[in-house]
């Protein structure tokens, strides 16, 4: 999973703005669009986000990390 793409589907399934996210986080919004790019996250700013967004990004990654087995 590209995290930084994912977050950013998930604001604009919120309804939400990078600037948005910027001052909840609190970042310029330069920032927000550089983590956009962003393959991987640090886990604390993860889970910043995580909490902000209300999404458990953390329970994808590991979903695709350990799949379940047919």
């Amino acid at each position: 999973m590209n995290v930084g793409k994912h977050i950013e589907e998930i604001l604009r399934k919120q309804g939400k703005s990078a600037s948005w996210l910027a001052t909840q986080i609190p970042c310029e919004r330069t920032n927000v669009y550089n983590i956009f790019k962003r393959k991987s996250l640090d886990v604390r700013l993860l889970m910043r986000i995580s909490v902000i967004l209300q999404y458990d990004f953390f329970k994808e990654l590991s979903a695709e990390a350990f799949p379940k087995e047919k």
